[in-house]
């Protein structure tokens, strides 16, 4: 039988990637805001540094994807890329706002795409946020982050199960990201065997109630999609989730 039907009790956790970026735009306080109102566990960000060491959610190297400038993001103060238009109006959120408005509402998911360790923990300080966070990462940074604050969740991926076993022996996290490359049976009981949760993504073609299923079905704990509300409801009638 498989391992999520033999322990229904355990809630499977929603994470909206870049927020709820189908109706808003990506990486913004209105798309976070919407993660909170569908009952998402978590939303999923990315952190950057300007070149004035502010942190910053974008998830390219550039902002001329998602903005009317151009320009990288690293070279860029962060006065400058305020100005910028995010979409519908919105501003390239602080970090720390987004902190503050998920603060007692939902968990972070952090992708850390260019940070600096202390930084990051301490914005995490801040706000009170240790237990409600977590952190993606090379295992490099992902190390330095537990030697500051080992009270905070980890999360690298798991690419292998030589990679699982070496992480669950040195970084000892508690939850391991997948995507369709890893989610394999092998890796999966790799992490499994380690005691750590399992989080997957279920993007693009493969964000369908059939495979959150399946993803269920081979033991996630969570699932990050472009669909929140969609997810939140077929969990909830499944019974996967219940609040």
């Amino acid at each position: 039988m498989p391992f999520a039907k033999l322990a229904l009790a355990a809630a499977i956790a929603v994470i909206a990637h870049r927020g709820e970026h189908l109706r808003n735009p990506e990486n913004t306080l209105a798309a976070f805001r919407e993660a909170i109102a569908l009952h998402g566990d978590y939303f999923e960000l990315d952190v950057r540094t300007s070149s004035d060491g502010v942190l910053v959610l974008s998830h390219d190297a550039t902002v001329d994807r998602r903005t009317n400038g151009k320009g990288k993001v690293a070279e860029m103060t962060f006065a400058e890329l305020r100005k910028l238009d995010a979409g519908a109006g919105e501003k390239i959120p602080t970090f720390d706002e987004a902190l503050a408005l998920a603060r007692g509402k939902i968990g972070i998911y952090v992708d850390c795409k260019q940070v600096a360790a202390k930084q990051l923990v301490e914005a995490i300080a801040r706000h009170e946020m240790d237990s409600a966070v977590v952190i993606y990462g090379s295992p490099k940074l992902l190390k330095e982050i537990q030697s500051l604050n080992p009270n905070l969740k980890v999360m690298p991926e798991a690419n292998n199960a030589e990679t699982v076993r070496g992480l669950a022996s040195g970084l000892h996290p508690k939850v391991f990201a997948f995507d369709a490359r890893d989610f394999q049976p092998e890796v999966i009981k790799a992490a499994r065997d380690a005691g750590a949760l399992i989080y997957v993504d279920r993007l693009g073609a493969a964000d369908t109630p059939e495979s959150w299923q399946d993803a269920i079905d081979r033991g996630a704990n969570g699932i990050q999609t472009d669909h929140p509300g969609e997810l939140v409801d077929y969990l909830r009638k499944k019974s996967y989730k219940r609040d």
